[in-house]
């Protein structure tokens, strides 16, 4: 392939915003401490990054809440996407590493 044949096919492949609605949940209580944000119409990929718009920016404890909103999704190129996944291999094994040590004496 030429190399203007390549740089046509990464920029064709490459980064592609879309906007969708979006579920976010965020609880702070005693019990959980989390925040789900779930993009809807959209299957998520390796490498993709999502910016979640109009999430409160802060919330009392005890507190639960459940909105719909909108969030932007970023879709990665072909070696983004790459990247990501060769990395995730070495993350992941960074977790058994970590896991499986024997405890010291004490």
């Amino acid at each position: 392939m030429t190399e203007k044949g390549w740089m046509d096919w990464l920029r064709v492949s490459g980064p592609r915003t879309v906007t969708v609605p979006c579920v976010l949940e965020i609880e702070r209580t005693a019990d959980s401490f989390h925040a789900h944000a779930v993009p809807e119409g959209i299957v998520l990929r390796p490498g993709d990054r999502v910016v979640v718009h109009g999430a409160p920016d802060r919330l009392d404890f005890g507190e639960r809440l459940v909105l719909r909103s909108h969030a932007t999704v970023t879709r990665a190129g072909p070696l983004e996407r790459l990247r990501t996944r060769f990395a995730s291999f070495f993350e992941l094994a960074e977790l058994y590493h970590v896991g499986f040590e024997p405890k010291e004496a004490s």
